[in-house]
């Protein structure tokens, strides 16, 4: 990947090239030449507007790209939190929803004796107490009956008391999914209208070339360069062999791949869990300098936005950006850090 130019305009602007003068003051200046010269003077319009060189048209598809893709990783990492939060609240409900059934059947039960002393109660019961000939046995029956209200009563609040215990840890999580889904779908409407944008100068450079990629060769060097074995060889490895597939923003394969799906694709081949994010890979794996790098490593550019794996001789594999495939680049400027997972 190029280094990035600071933020241009998405189209060129035309320039004002001279005014043509009014017709009357036109035929009047072509007469007196003409009269002097003996010449017919030829008049032309205005220059017609240039059309823009490849070096413009790649500098506007870098540009448009410097912005694409921190929206497109930010735009992965909202999508991993909200699965997260949602499988969290997912699990809470599965929780709630026994304490509901407990409450359901407990309510029923206090319901129907209270329906039944209302209405004289059942034999066994309200007969013994009514039919009672002694006040002793009469006031025990009452409070046996009383005993009974209580412990229902409490057996209910201890299950209400769960419930609101855990419908208050859920509510928090409904809540942040509704934030989390509404910023999800603003990023995606981002990166969809810049998206666009970077398709309509791919247009422009298909024009100029011919093709949609000026790559050459997309494996100019052995990938690895060496095989360091063990789970970074898997990662590496399948790296490399997703060498000529499409950058699809937002996928970790099969098909096609961003810069972080990629890497997260790989290294799970070595069984190493890496979230889709570059930031977010930076932050869980361990740094390194340069000088330790080896093939598996990955490497981070500019604000975090963009990341490669290493795969020796200097060389990288990478998904680049919409249009051009997976391929292999000179580690080259813009690095932000290196790290080693595992």
């Amino acid at each position: 990947m190029a280094t990035r130019a600071p933020r241009r305009h998405s189209g060129w602007s035309s320039q004002d090239h001279g005014r043509t003068a009014p017709p009357v003051r036109r035929r009047i200046l072509t007469a007196a030449v003409a009269a002097t010269t003996g010449i017919g003077l030829l008049l032309v319009g205005a220059p017609a507007q240039a059309q823009p060189t490849v070096a413009q048209i790649e500098a506007q598809i870098d540009d448009a790209w410097s912005e694409l893709e921190p929206t497109i990783e930010r735009h992965n990492a909202v999508r991993q939190d909200l699965t997260t939060k949602k499988s969290q609240a997912a699990a809470l409900q599965k929780k709630i929803q026994p304490l509901e059934i407990q409450i359901d059947l407990a309510m029923e039960r206090v319901s129907e004796f209270a329906a039944q002393s209302y209405k004289g109660g059942s034999p066994s019961m309200m007969t013994a107490i009514l039919t009672s000939g002694k006040p002793t046995h009469l006031a025990d029956q009452l409070e046996l009956l009383d005993q009974f209200a209580r412990r229902q009563a409490r057996d209910v609040q201890v299950v209400v008391d769960l419930k609101e215990k855990y419908a208050a840890e859920k509510a928090p999580l409904d809540e942040l999914i509704t934030e989390l889904t509404s910023t999800e779908t603003q990023l995606a409407a981002k990166a969809k209208e810049i998206d666009a944008e970077v398709d309509r100068l791919q247009d422009l450079r298909l024009q100029a070339y011919g093709t949609t990629t000026t790559l050459g060769s997309l494996r100019p060097a052995p990938c690895p360069a060496t095989y360091p074995g063990g789970a970074a060889g898997k990662a590496v490895t399948f790296a490399c062999a997703q060498i000529g597939k499409p950058y699809i923003w937002g996928s970790a394969g099969p098909t096609g791949y961003d810069c972080s799906g990629l890497t997260s694709a790989a290294w799970r081949q070595g069984g190493v869990s890496l979230p889709h994010n570059a930031a977010q890979q930076r932050q869980l794996i361990r740094n390194i300098s340069r000088d330790e790098l080896r093939p598996g490593d990955l490497i981070f550019y500019y604000s975090l936005s963009h990341v490669g794996m290493y795969v020796g001789d200097g060389w990288i594999v990478h998904a680049s950006q919409t249009g051009e495939p997976i391929a292999m680049r000179k580690i080259g400027s813009g690095v932000h850090s290196y790290g080693r997972p595992g």
